[in-house]
């Protein structure tokens, strides 16, 4: 009995492995480009920062949105969750603005 659910926790284990390539191309690719938005939006933050005193809600809202799914990309990629990221999963952040 034991062994049979040792075998289907392996047969889990093994397509979840195979899933993280296709993850790894499909997430990477969309954080990659989300990660040069990001940079480029930090730089205009950055101006909008010392011009107006204030940051933009939105772009610091954006790049929460990526550092949190980037985190959950990280750990997926390296075994530690088995919680896929975007598109994989719904888009979430961890903080909110303050």
């Amino acid at each position: 009995m034991k062994e049979d659910r040792g075998k289907g926790k392996k047969s889990f284990e093994r397509r979840e492995g195979w899933f993280r390539i296709l993850v790894l191309i499909v997430s990477g690719i969309i954080l990659g480009v989300w990660s040069y938005l990001i940079r480029i939006f930090s730089i205009i933050n950055f101006f909008i920062v010392i011009f107006s005193g204030k940051r933009h809600k939105g772009m610091a809202d954006l790049s929460e949105y990526w550092n949190t799914e980037f985190y959950k990309f990280s750990r997926y990629m390296t075994f530690v969750s088995n919680v896929r990221p975007f598109p994989f999963s719904d888009v979430e952040r961890m903080s909110k603005f303050e």
